[in-house]
């Protein structure tokens, strides 16, 4: 960038002469009259496209309610293995304000660990943020200032609506560059993704505007300014490629409605470990061929304990693994029928601590139905 300034300054230094080259020598004058590359005739503002247009009023109508979020957090410090004590470090992200009371939504994952969460507005005032709510099974959270003033915020609209092809807008810091607007569509609705925790993150908004890290927690808008999810993910570590996903902003409001009815927003804690089980092998081992989670492991103390679940009596050799056998068979959760390894997973993403799951059990040759109260998992620490 240094080299193409320079040389831009070194242009304008000699620009007022010019040198040409004939039979008899360089011929050195003034520049001929007249313009020396072609414009608009009328002012720029005038050609803009209506999608144009749209993209410039819904970034002013949504800019300045947009934050630059940064949270301090705790990091263990090693050194050749050895663990040399503990060291401050910053996560940076975005949020967006809800209410003029200065309410903003962010991504968990923005402020997680964090001792010191501090809020900066587009005019630059800075503000230490209060964490209302942590939602680490949607990644979302909710924190609070108290501003000086009312402030400006963004209306959330409906992401239950959305269709492939519709135009998006992203608005956050992307690498620490605060108000920055990509523009792009809706790649496609209900993706299911991995985060970098291996937590399930179903539903997402897919869109190829482009998210980059600082994006987190930023609204992904539609072309009314209506806040229709919030920028979560990259596909890939470094950087922008072209698919970014977005946590849909119905699942916000669902937070909010829980937040206030008081309910609790940790990760739900179950207790126990299975293996999926179907066909041939289930048939040998003298359970229902249509399959299901054969229980391992119970944590003591766990949900699944305090429910009366059984973990394995027995180990089998299955080819060279081995197989804990006799506990419970679970071959349906909430009346659902068990399918896959994920049933489980599943079933517990749409869950809160202190929710219950209604499982069908097959133990001791017939079915019966056992209730888990969900416990909360401890958050990991960074």
């Amino acid at each position: 960038m240094r080299f193409r300034t320079l040389l831009l300054a070194a242009l304008l230094v000699v620009g007022f002469v010019y040198v040409t080259t004939r039979p008899n020598g360089p011929l050195r004058g003034k520049f001929p009259s007249g313009p020396m590359w072609s414009g608009p005739q009328v002012a720029q503002s005038a050609g803009l496209t209506a999608d144009e247009q749209n993209n410039i009023e819904v970034y002013k109508a949504s800019r300045d309610a947009v934050v630059y979020i940064t949270s301090t957090v705790i990091q263990r410090n090693y050194f050749f293995g050895y663990e040399m004590g503990y060291q401050k470090g910053q996560a940076l992200g975005s949020g967006f304000i809800i209410n003029p009371e200065g309410q903003i939504i962010t991504n968990h994952h923005v402020i997680s660990g964090s001792s010191d969460v501090e809020v900066t507005l587009p005019d630059q005032t800075t503000y230490k943020a209060t964490v209302l709510v942590r939602d680490p099974q949607d990644d979302l959270a909710l924190i609070k200032i108290e501003p000086k003033k009312k402030l400006p915020h963004l209306t959330l609209g409906d992401s239950d609506r959305l269709q492939v092809g519709q135009k998006v807008l992203a608005i956050g810091q992307p690498l620490g560059l605060q108000g920055t607007l990509t523009v792009g569509v809706v790649s496609t609705v209900g993706r299911t993704i991995e985060s970098e925790n291996n937590q399930r993150l179903e539903g997402m908004i897919q869109t190829d505007a482009a998210i980059n890290s600082g994006n987190s927690g930023g609204p992904l808008l539609d072309s009314q300014g209506n806040v229709v999810g919030i920028n979560t993910a990259i596909y890939g570590p470094n950087g922008n490629i072209g698919i970014g996903f977005a946590m849909p902003i119905n699942r916000v409001k669902n937070m909010l409605e829980d937040y206030r009815a008081g309910k609790r927003f940790g990760k739900p804690y179950f207790g126990a470990s299975a293996v999926y089980i179907a066909g041939d092998l289930a048939d040998a081992l003298h359970l229902p061929t249509a399959g299901g989670l054969l229980i391992q492991e119970i944590h003591r103390g766990s949900p699944a304990d305090e429910a009366g679940l059984n973990a394995y009596r027995d180990v089998v050799r299955v080819g060279n693994q081995r197989l804990g056998v006799g506990g419970d068979f679970i071959t349906a959760i909430d009346g659902k029928p068990v399918v896959d390894v994920d049933s489980l997973v599943r079933a517990m993403s749409r869950k809160r601590p202190g929710d219950e799951l209604d499982l069908t059990i097959f133990r001791s040759g017939k079915s019966i139905h056992v209730k888990v109260k969900l416990g909360e998992a401890p958050e990991t620490p960074i």
